[in-house]
């Protein structure tokens, strides 16, 4: 009877003493300790696990804008040969050069600057 409570006492002191089981990680370790359990700064049940630095972080630019197309106007029709200028034979000018004509305007063809 003596050595049952002895053994339930030791097995209650073992239990209150035992870490808790992680699933992947730390595991309960029990044993039997001669003298008194290494507890100090220098021993850490826990081991210390390498320091990774955090993701960087995520940059997003958004899109370019759309090109953007610039049509040319079209050149301008050449005169075409029924189209006259008017001269003003006492103003010795033409149409846009002089407004007004005290004689009647005399329609000419135009030449080509060549």
């Amino acid at each position: 009877m003596k050595y049952a409570k002895v053994f339930l006492l030791c097995c209650g002191l073992l239990a209150l003493t035992s870490q808790e089981a992680l699933a992947h990680g730390r595991r309960t370790h029990v044993g039997v300790v001669i003298g008194a359990p290494l507890w100090g700064p220098f021993w850490d049940p826990f081991p210390w696990y390498p320091y990774y630095p955090p993701y960087p972080p995520v940059v997003v630019t958004p899109p370019p804008p759309p090109p953007v197309y610039i049509e040319q106007a079209e050149p301008a029709p050449a005169p075409a040969s029924e189209d006259y200028w008017y001269y003003c034979s006492s103003a010795r000018a033409y149409y846009p050069e002089v407004r007004t004509c005290p004689e009647d305007w005399v329609p000419v063809l135009p030449r080509s600057g060549k």
